[in-house]
């Protein structure tokens, strides 16, 4: 064994020694390199902690979910039950006072900041991942990553866990005339509260479920909202017969098809709010489980957007062609003033950019090619969090899928070679 670890020791030292440059410092991680801090990097870290793993959570913000303390408007509610997006390990804390069946913004971040004291989570803040690639020569992971003064640091590892998910970058269209425009353009990303758009005609751009609530936040604020609808969407109430949407959903389908079940739910939604296209809401073809299964496009649940929309506080209009100096025009061949646009178009992820592998995530949309439940795990120790169009419970899933796949292996390493790759990253 002594002359394995030595074997062992020098092809690590000697690789590397080869490879790197003097300007960029190097670290041995004994255990995976966790990319990103938000709920997916925070679950798979706990779960591999329960097993005894150690982990590196690299975040390229200078705080634990990002996406929901820096991106996110102040009146965002989960928009599922609690029960539905807890965690692994870890329920929502039943002390918290008066916690709702939909927890707030603020709500979420403080069981996000108690989960990762509870377990111990200490990220890196303020490292961004410019690049990650397999060495075939030495069998680990290269994973690069700037600080705030674009110091490199590679940390070498042989496990990697994609957590940057699926709202890693802002999806900015591009429509003609947006150069000439003077009013205010800006994505959902920016935008906090309605407050500053009092008495202003406002155009939202996207009839997802944060198109819906920012056009209704508006409102209460007194704006003026419009909303751009270009596409077919499923509108239905966030509770039917006393219950959840999703759970009543959850609950049918362990006892019936998605087919009878979209049919259900489609009755009992236009009992409740009517027919949504004689409000220029058209729905798909397809059911909103079966849409949601096969693409991943969520249903938007009413939380009293649509009444806005009967009243006319809300108008709706089908698609931009231009934009010009204070105009909009759209494709109907109306043209109407507006001071703001806000741009409700969603994210993406960021994937292709930084991590140079094309087997198992697909340089077209950043996620992985296998669909679910099956595009958590690729090669060469390489796995994926938080990309099956799921939410917080397919996060749960394959954080937990991950742990148990990392442990048979970090168990099944000789025992002897363990303190030497510890020794290892503290030589570097």
């Amino acid at each position: 064994m002594d002359y394995l670890k030595e074997m062992e020791g020098k092809r690590l030292h000697d690789h590397f020694d080869d490879k790197m440059s003097n300007s960029v410092k190097r670290v041995w991680v004994p255990g995976p390199v966790i990319v990103g801090a938000g709920p997916s990097g925070l679950a798979s870290a706990a779960c591999l902690k329960q097993k005894g793993v150690p982990t590196l959570i690299l975040e390229r913000a200078n705080c634990i979910a990002s996406l929901w303390q820096q991106k996110t408007y102040d009146r965002l509610r989960l928009h599922l039950p609690k029960q539905f997006c807890e965690l692994p390990l870890m329920h929502f804390p039943p002390n918290f006072p008066n916690f709702p069946t939909y927890p707030s913004k603020q709500q979420f971040i403080a069981y996000l900041e108690a989960y990762a004291q509870s377990f111990n989570l200490e990220p890196v803040f303020n490292k961004t991942v410019v690049s990650a690639n397999f060495d075939n020569g030495c069998g680990f992971w290269r994973v690069r990553a700037q600080g705030l003064k674009m110091e490199e640091t590679e940390y070498v590892c042989q496990w990697l866990v994609v957590a940057t998910g699926e709202n890693a970058e802002e999806v900015v269209p591009e429509i003609e005339g947006m150069s000439e425009f003077v009013g205010q353009i800006v994505h959902t990303s920016s935008y906090k509260t309605g407050e500053s758009f009092c008495g202003k005609k406002v155009l939202v751009v996207g009839c997802g479920n944060s198109g819906m609530e920012v056009c209704l936040d508006l409102c209460n604020y007194n704006a003026i909202p419009s909303l751009v609808v270009r596409d077919s969407v499923h509108v239905l109430p966030q509770e039917m017969l006393g219950r959840s949407t999703f759970g009543l959903s959850m609950c049918l389908l362990k006892w019936f098809p998605m087919r009878l079940v979209d049919r259900f739910l489609l009755l009992l939604s236009r009992l409740m709010i009517g027919d949504t296209a004689r409000l220029g809401l058209t729905r798909p073809k397809l059911g909103p489980l079966e849409l949601k299964s096969s693409s991943g496009k969520t249903p938007v649940l009413d939380i009293g957007t649509l009444q806005k929309i009967k009243t006319g506080n809300i108008k709706v209009c089908h698609g931009i062609k231009r934009l010009t100096h204070h105009s909009v025009e759209l494709i109907d061949g109306r043209e109407e003033n507006f001071d703001a646009i806000i741009l409700a178009t969603g994210y993406k992820s960021n994937v292709p950019i930084w991590l140079k592998e094309n087997n198992f995530f697909s340089e077209k949309d950043g996620f992985p090619r296998k669909p679910f439940p099956h595009g958590w795990k690729g090669e060469n120790g390489l796995y994926a969090v938080g990309f099956t169009k799921r939410g917080l419970l397919g996060t749960s899933m394959d954080a937990r899928r991950i742990a148990e796949d990392v442990e048979q292996q970090w168990n099944a390493k000789p025992t002897d070679l363990k303190p030497l790759l510890m020794d290892f990253r503290k030589e570097t």
